[in-house]
């Protein structure tokens, strides 16, 4: 018996009739490569069918092709929307360098050859042939830059393979890609009882089988076949955004220098998205602009501390408070009445917020309570009222009790004024949001109260926002808490729409997008942002998304395997996959992750 794992002596011991081969044992390295799988074994398919037109192995069937023609003029990246394409196709392309002299020798001759003709046809008193002399124009030129060495000419050879789980997939998966290249003018055929040759061209092997395919081009055409075309986003102002993934360029631009400067960042948790935003807030505060949050975990805090911000804790124990009855002073363009008018309007739609869906009789009978309130403190549409002390929302309570039709909603108010929920709404503003850096924290609110909150408070910044106008960016985290009602939602959305007349950009923030797309008010938000951000998404979340944002197989398969703190940012037309960086600075500060933070305080209390 041979054992594999020895081999023979060359020695051999004769001892009366009987020969012993003397087996020695193999050295580890030595069993190793005699057992060892090769990279060929592991890659190669078990079966194989190769037929006239395409290929079929590993229960797929594979088609390849090779670039039959070209136009005259070839457009950078005319490769791309093939490499963007969303199915499967793979690209090999073979570069062989032209010795100078040959092809200068291919010239010479081929201009003798377009002067004998232009003469010729002269000769013969023929009328001027453009096509001609562009064709002797060209060849002298292209000999110019070649004896300079402006330009190297060489052979192009450019195959192309797609698969697809049947032959019926195949055929409109071709049609597909034929189509997309015809519109370019280039003509794709077939490697008809080529096709295990040309498929062995297109695997990494260096190997290009099919070299009567190849056509000739100078530099310049030959540098269109580039395909890495990533797009770049770099201007002169505005702020880091990060690093671009496909090739390492700096993402610095201004948000205020597009369309609006709305954002909208949908991530889910531990994605990296509060981090993104932090890194946004303290890079805009350096450039001169103002910046005001709604921090529903209290995330921001630490930033305010840091940076000298204001923070206030809007809670029912709070000494922080916000009066809705407060009306901000006029804008620039705003006349007392539109600015009562609108006031009113706001107030029943934080009311309905408050209480739930009202009839209309009862919206009526709430304006006319409202206004009755006011009228109580001498304020009116047709009155000056700034500098007078407005009402609270205990006076509304008392006038919907002396109207006979008003004390249901009464009672709904009740549990505001005097109930569980008394003081968190009742008092006179307390507030100051003049600071540079402003964070509302509502983290300690019932969720019954956070809507109530996030549209009490984006009603006093809205307010303030038209008081005076400034550069300011609105951050609203965790935005999916207004889309849950429809008064809320429409409110976040009529900012959206109207924030560029202020030069405000609003950043919307979300980790649960099915109930932010599922409002109807969840698109429109979208929409009306020039700046979208998504980062690692759960796959549930990725078809929602798809059908929102218009994304691409590609753009699906990135934001399921992106990293914490990858993204994709979309600023207008520009697609860019992103990396977050940080300073050391900038994280220590803005960081949230458990174990840094819990280090961080081992440290100060060691």
């Amino acid at each position: 018996m041979v054992f594999p794992f020895f081999k023979k002596d060359n020695k051999q011991k004769q001892t009366g009739s009987e020969e012993i081969t003397v087996i020695k044992e193999l050295t580890e390295e030595e069993v190793y490569q005699k057992t060892a799988a090769t990279l060929k074994d592991l890659i190669t398919p078990i079966g194989f069918e190769i037929k006239s037109s395409y290929l079929v192995f590993s229960n797929k069937v594979v088609k390849t092709f090779f670039i039959l023609d070209y136009p005259k003029f070839l457009n950078t990246g005319w490769l791309s929307p093939i490499i963007n394409f969303g199915g499967l196709v793979n690209i090999s392309m073979f570069f062989h360098p032209v010795e100078t002299e040959k092809i200068l020798e291919t010239l010479r001759k081929r201009a003798t050859q377009l002067e004998a003709q232009y003469l010729s046809e002269q000769e013969k008193g023929l009328i001027r042939n453009p096509e001609l002399e562009q064709a002797i124009k060209t060849v002298e030129e292209l000999r110019d830059t070649l004896i300079q060495g402006v330009e190297k000419m060489f052979y192009v050879s450019c195959y192309l393979m797609i698969s697809a789980d049947n032959e019926e997939s195949l055929e409109k998966l071709e049609k597909q890609i034929s189509g997309i290249l015809k519109q370019k003018l280039i003509l794709i055929e077939p490697a008809v009882f080529q096709q295990f040759e040309t498929f062995e061209s297109i695997l990494p092997l260096a190997k290009d089988n099919l070299l009567d395919v190849k056509k000739t081009f100078n530099s310049g055409p030959a540098s269109t076949f580039f395909p890495f075309i990533s797009p770049n986003l770099y201007q002169n102002s505005g702020i880091l955004y990060g690093i671009n993934i496909q090739n390492n360029s700096l993402v610095i631009f201004d948000r205020f220098s597009l369309e609006n400067a709305n954002a909208v960042i949908f991530a889910k948790s531990g994605a990296g998205k509060s981090y993104f935003a932090k890194l946004d807030v303290i890079r805009s505060l350096m450039t001169g602009t103002d910046i005001i949050i709604i921090d529903p975990e209290n995330e921001y805090q630490q930033l305010a501390e840091a940076l000298g911000g204001s923070f206030f804790r809007i809670a029912i124990d709070s000494q922080d408070h916000l009066n809705p009855f407060d009306i901000g002073e006029l804008g620039e363009d705003e006349t007392p009445q539109a600015a009562f008018r609108e006031h009113i309007l706001d107030l029943i739609g934080l009311i309905k917020v408050m209480i739930g869906e009202i009839t209309p009789e009862e919206e009526t009978i709430l304006d006319q309570a409202i206004r009755q309130t006011y009228a109580a403190r001498d304020i009116t549409p047709d009155t000056p009222y700034f500098g007078k002390e407005p009402p609270i929302l205990e006076d509304l309570e008392t006038i919907l009790l002396s109207m006979e039709s008003g004390k249901n909603l009464a009672q709904k108010i009740y549990k505001y004024t005097k109930g569980t929920l008394g003081g968190f709404i009742n008092q006179p503003t307390t507030v100051d949001i003049t600071n540079r850096l402003t964070i509302f924290s509502i983290r300690d609110l019932d969720e019954e109260l956070r809507p109530v909150a996030m549209y009490l408070i984006l009603n006093h910044i809205w307010n303030t926002i038209r008081k005076e106008f400034k550069k300011r960016i609105m951050v609203v985290d965790e935005a999916w808490w207004m889309m849950k009602n429809p008064d809320s939602a429409n409110f976040l959305l009529s900012m959206a729409k109207r924030a560029r007349k202020y030069y405000l950009g609003l950043t919307t923030i979300t980790q649960d997008v099915d109930d932010f797309l599922r409002s109807p008010y969840g698109k429109p938000i979208i929409t009306n942002a020039s700046i979208q951000i998504l980062m690692k998404q759960a796959p549930a979340s990725i078809d929602s998304l798809s059908q929102a944002f218009v994304l691409s197989d590609t753009e699906r398969n990135i934001l399921t395997s992106l990293a914490v703190g990858e993204g994709l940012l979309f600023a207008g037309e520009k697609h860019l996959a992103i990396r977050v960086v940080a300073s050391y600075i900038e994280d220590q500060i803005i960081t949230t992750n458990p174990e840094q933070l819990l280090k961080r305080k081992q440290q100060l209390n060691g």
